[in-house]
């Protein structure tokens, strides 16, 4: 437990005062961002604000991390690095997507099949190490399952490694896909991601106690104990990011000194995603992370019905003024904060909905 309390301490630390540094400099350099010709006009002056903000979540989680390993003593495990691996892998396909917006002057940067592909690579390389024999630990569990999972594994059958490995890769991209189309607001992503990894740091403490792998757990409800490879230390990472993501708010908050960018974004997107493979709740995501799924949805729904309808019609409808739905708010009068605040009260409803679904299961089972 002190090792997650000192890496959300030291991440915090350094993200709070590293964006403060990372504002000057990234000015000094011109790493502004460009911003999209179709969006809002309000979001015009925020031309030119520092982006790639998101190196900073990056760095505190890091130091975070192994800063709290190192004051304990104690070694990273498997799921954790493997978690980080992700984290960072992710962080630098958005920064090549930054680098490419910064220096060609475009709101567009990676070309959307290059930016797949390297979201596949990573998920890939991820999905085959978390899977992995080589990893298992003595009680032989590995760092992903290869079983559907809501809160824990459904053990009625297991996965051919394709389709599991397909899981993972629509998991991931997916959900740093969604994280990105979030990040239009300022605060939204950053502030929604902090809620998120808050409860993953919960979920994470809990399946510690009741691990299968303990010995104080009564036989009787051996049944619900959970199956998760090194549980606190995917706390430990969980803390950091919080941290980060705490500290960056603080710059980032209406109006918005910097940006994460897709630096930030598919970084945390793919932590997110991270953490529910490892966790064996990759379903359970879905209500956690609602809000990213709204957004993503409305994305979806936006292109489908305006592609339907053209070739129906010859003239293409939209559901919403603007996709994604934030977006949406803003064009019927809204200011940006209020639609911020409200979807992060959106957030933490879903992040109660989540954890009192977790908790529930569990008690339903001891009754």
């Amino acid at each position: 437990m002190r090792a997650i309390l000192l890496s959300g301490a030291f991440a915090l630390f350094v993200s709070l005062l590293g964006t403060r540094v990372a504002i000057n400099q990234f000015r000094k350099w011109g790493l502004g961002q460009q911003i999209r010709d179709d969006g809002p006009t309000s979001h015009h002056t925020k031309m030119g604000t520092p982006t790639m903000g998101g190196l900073v979540i990056v760095l505190a989680t890091l130091v975070g991390y192994f800063g709290a390993k190192l004051l304990t003593m104690s070694a990273p495990t498997a799921s954790a690095l493997l978690l980080l691996f992700l984290f960072v892998g992710l962080a630098a396909v958005g920064f090549l997507d930054d680098y490419i917006k910064i220096v060609k002057q475009r709101s567009l940067g990676l070309r959307s099949k290059a930016k797949m592909v390297g979201q596949t690579v990573v998920a890939l390389v991820f999905g085959g190490l978390a899977l992995s024999p080589w990893l298992e630990d003595d009680d032989g569990i590995r760092p992903a399952s290869d079983h559907v999972s809501f809160i824990r594994d459904y053990q009625g059958f297991a996965l051919p490694v394709v389709v599991v490995m397909v899981l993972i890769w629509l998991i991931v991209t997916a959900t740093s896909n969604g994280v990105n189309l979030t990040d239009g607001l300022d605060g939204l992503a950053a502030g929604a991601s902090m809620m998120v990894f808050g409860a993953y740091m919960l979920v994470n403490i809990w399946q510690n106690n009741q691990s299968c792998a303990s010995t104080s757990l009564d036989p009787d409800n051996i049944s619900l104990c959970y199956t998760v490879r090194d549980p606190l230390d995917l706390a430990v990472v969980a803390a950091a990011l919080t941290g980060a993501c705490f500290g960056f708010l603080w710059w980032n908050a209406s109006p918005a000194a910097i940006f994460m960018g897709d630096t930030g974004s598919l970084a945390l997107g793919g932590a997110l995603a991270g953490l529910a493979i490892l966790t064996r709740t990759e379903l359970l995501l879905i209500i956690l992370g609602g809000l990213f799924v709204l957004e993503t949805v409305s994305v979806m729904l936006q292109v489908t019905t305006f592609k339907v309808t053209k070739r129906l019609t010859g003239t293409g409808r939209r559901v919403f003024r603007i996709a994604p739905i934030h977006h949406h708010f803003e064009m019927l009068g809204w200011e940006q904060v209020t639609v911020t605040i409200r979807f992060w009260i959106i957030t933490g409803i879903c992040v109660a909905a989540g954890l009192g679904v977790f908790y529930a299961e569990w008690v339903s089972g001891i009754g």
